[in-house]
């Protein structure tokens, strides 16, 4: 794995240095320094996981976590665009070949991209590291009872409380949760990265939720990495009821619907409990209406297939920028972000409330607190 990271940071600064360094018009003396400055900046993730472990256990002071993620944001833009930039050149050089060349050889042309770039690693970070905004989304549901038409449920997802989303940041996003006063929160994943000690006071706001029906909330893959059962305990401390392969009822106005929960996949790697769909099902009452709380969206068509009419996801960050979405929308069965229909269910997939620090950068995919209203109609 470390090799594999350290390979494609190589390949980022490579081409950044290849396709653009290289043709700046000043010394060779200052291009060379300036691509040995580069080169920490691509090798970000290696230089952490070689000094830390992990980013799960990672220490930085916050501004320095965000400088280090948000520059290294730009640099891969910067590259993305270098390849673009040559792609149409090459395409350019069929039609128009002086034109293909010059786009090709121009040293402002890279420059340009370069500021382009950096400008957009800059913007796109703030987007990653603000107070995330509120997303309104209604779903109509075949089959719902009448009593849960306009139930209103806040998903929160990846929160990733650690050296980026600390204790205000997560204080503001449950001040935004309760003015909103739902009838249900579920969080579906993704609530820390690190330990129990280091993290507790950072998630510690999450005991102010408030909703009519509690907090619900099930495990992502982050919970796994370090001390799942300690982080268990934790969050239950905070009053959040999780389903680890198990179903709570809710009731209104003598109807009830199941709310299911599912561990996730990367518990195997852990020895815990492995995604089970019939477990978390065994004993529901017949009849009642099915909403599942899935950290990744992958499951969609086996909860589908098991008559749920509703699925909360996150996991895949929306895809934190678009068109690098397409690569995150491939890993996860062609779900990514938003509203999807799969049979006679309906998907939803957060963007996130939070962020990974690793790649703190946000372009077309903002963050979100998901504000789900319930609509029912006749079956």
């Amino acid at each position: 794995m470390l090799l594999t990271v350290v390979l494609v940071a190589l390949l980022i600064w490579g081409v950044v240095v290849a396709r653009w360094v290289a043709r700046l018009p000043m010394r060779a003396l200052w291009r060379v320094l300036l691509a040995l400055v580069l080169l920490p900046v691509a090798g970000y993730w290696p230089i952490v996981n070689w000094y830390f472990g992990n980013f799960s256990v990672m220490e930085l002071p916050r501004w320095l976590a965000i400088a280090a993620g948000g520059a290294l944001g730009a640099l891969l833009l910067l590259a993305l665009l270098l390849v673009l930039r040559d792609l149409l050149g090459g395409v350019l050089r069929l039609l128009w070949p002086t034109a293909g060349r010059a786009l090709v050889r121009s040293r402002a042309a890279g420059s340009v991209l370069a500021l382009v770039a950096l400008l957009l690693g800059a913007w796109g970070t703030w987007q990653a590291v603000k107070l995330p905004e509120v997303r309104a989304v209604e779903v109509v549901l075949p089959g719902l009872p009448p009593a849960f038409d306009g139930y209103r449920i806040v998903q929160l997802s990846d929160l990733h409380a650690g050296v980026i989303n600390r204790a205000p940041w997560m204080a503001g996003v449950v001040e935004r949760v309760n003015a909103l006063a739902p009838d249900l929160i579920v969080i579906t994943g993704d609530f820390q990265d690190g330990l129990v000690a280091a993290r507790a006071a950072h998630v510690a706001p999450l005991a102010r939720l408030a909703s009519r029906d509690g907090v619900i909330g099930v495990p992502g893959n982050h919970e796994y990495y370090v001390n799942y059962g300690g982080w268990m305990q934790a969050l239950r401390a905070l009053g959040i009821t999780l389903l680890e392969n198990a179903h709570v009822l809710v009731a209104r106005g003598g109807a009830r619907v199941a709310l299911v929960g599912l561990t996730d996949r990367q518990a195997g790697a852990f020895g815990q409990a492995m995604p089970d769909l019939a477990a978390a099902t065994r004993g529901l009452p017949p009849g009642v209406e099915r909403i599942v709380l899935s950290h990744r969206p992958d499951t969609a068509r086996d909860v589908a297939a098991s008559g749920a009419v509703l699925e909360l996801a996150g996991h895949t960050h929306g895809g934190q920028i678009r068109g690098i979405d397409l690569l995150t929308q491939w890993a996860n069965n062609g779900y990514v972000s938003g509203l999807y229909q799969v049979g006679r269910m309906w998907l939803y997939v957060s963007n996130g409330t939070g962020l990974w620090p690793g790649l703190p950068v946000r372009l077309g995919r903002p963050s979100e607190i998901t504000l789900l209203t319930l609509r029912a109609r006749a079956p």
